[in-house]
């Protein structure tokens, strides 16, 4: 590790061939407050700072702040530092309170800032504050380590707060999982990897996840706000019943097939979804970018002559694509052929155990094709909402 200030919590990844910054979750500031919030109660000794081993072995040196002192308690805070990932809690406040109490066990909860569970099929039951396992098993083992310490077998009770939280949560996916009043203190290994696809796809799994357990098998799957926009806008959709799926639209069939889901419908842009009919099943321009191909292969298919093809191949976006082949009068036989690829791929996909259909628009031309199945699942869905 890399010393950066009383931080010394440095790391670097790289990312798309550029050098990036790790950072510590909220789960890790949680633990670390906990641990210095404890110490001070049991030592009656100011602590500034806080050493914390994450469950992924690397040690994090923490500042901490906002240290509150009663006659039986202590508040302490911690900083988040998200490092180079675009995180919307990065430089919050995490705070841990603790205080005695009677036994001799240690309780958790979370207070302001912290939500809590009002849908099944989160990590925590339904009543239970939004801190996740990981981070839950980081702060018992921190206030555990300072009880042994200072040799102390009194009942320890911890609160962790985030003062910001209730307002950061309007920025995050909470509302659509259930999470109502605050953030979710996160993180598994305790380390924050930069633009980490990891994170987005279990964020997917987590959002369809909390649809089925609430009764849900069936359901929207958009890549981004065009679809979802059209969905809703322009088709009148339910837009709660929608997973947003980013690029991972092959990883999403597969959460679908995990989690037991009986049909999705896939609802998105032909800039998008165009790539499905070539295979590709991450559609971010780093993976693979077939768009003309496609086009151009699939309108030679339907007869167009070489000048028109290599018009299609110079195209740099999918509008000039369309309005080329519309121009020639083989849009719509181009978009069949198309459509057809694109059933048979995201059904080798999906296998046998789930139903899954597609539809394809463009924002001047509207719908632009559909898979034979997309009928049946939408029709599925709508049953689901009655």
């Amino acid at each position: 590790m890399v010393g950066e200030g009383s931080g010394r919590n440095r790391q670097v990844v790289w990312k798309d061939q550029k050098q990036m910054r790790t950072g510590y979750t909220t789960g890790s500031c949680a633990a670390a407050a906990a641990k210095a919030a404890v110490c001070m109660l049991l030592s009656e000794e100011p602590v500034h700072h806080v050493s914390l081993m994450t469950p992924k072995g690397v040690r994090l040196y923490l500042d901490v702040e906002d240290i509150e002192t009663g006659r039986d308690y202590v508040s302490c805070g911690v900083r988040k530092d998200s490092g180079d990932d675009p995180d919307v809690t990065d430089g919050v406040l995490v705070c841990a309170r603790v205080s005695r109490c009677r036994g001799d066990a240690i309780s958790l909860d979370g207070g302001t800032g912290v939500g809590r569970i009002t849908k099944n099929g989160l990590e925590q039951p339904v009543g239970a504050a939004a801190i996740n396992k990981a981070p839950r098993r980081m702060i018992i083992e921190a206030v555990e380590e300072q009880r042994r310490k200072y040799g102390c077998t009194d009942g320890i009770a911890v609160v962790i707060s985030v003062p910001d939280g209730d307002e950061l949560a309007k920025k995050t996916f909470n509302p659509r999982l259930g999470i109502k009043g605050g953030i979710s203190v996160l993180g598994t290994s305790g380390i924050v990897e930069p633009m980490s696809e990891k994170a987005l796809t279990d964020t997917i799994y987590l959002e369809m996840k909390v649809l089925k357990e609430n009764g849900h098998e069936w359901c929207y799957v958009v890549p981004g706000n065009y679809g979802s926009d059209f969905l809703t806008g322009t088709l009148g959709y339910d837009g709660s019943l929608a997973v947003k799926c980013s690029n991972y639209i092959g990883e999403t069939i597969d959460d679908a097939v995990r989690i037991g889901m009986k049909g999705i419908l896939l609802v998105g842009h032909i800039g998008k979804l165009v790539k499905l009919a070539a295979g590709v099943m991450n559609t971010h321009s780093r993976q693979a970018d077939c768009r003309m191909e496609v086009f151009a292969a699939h309108a030679a298919l339907a007869g167009a002559g070489r000048d028109t093809v290599r018009k299609l191949m110079e195209c740099v976006t999918t509008a000039e694509a369309v309005d080329i082949l519309k121009g020639s009068g083989l849009l719509w036989p181009v978009m069949q052929t198309v459509m057809d690829r694109i059933d048979y791929h995201i059904r080798q996909r999906a296998g046998k155990k789930l139903a899954v259909g597609a539809v394809v628009f463009s924002m001047e031309e509207g719908i632009l094709g559909s898979t034979p199945s997309a009928a049946k699942v939408l029709d599925q869905i709508r049953k689901g909402i009655r």
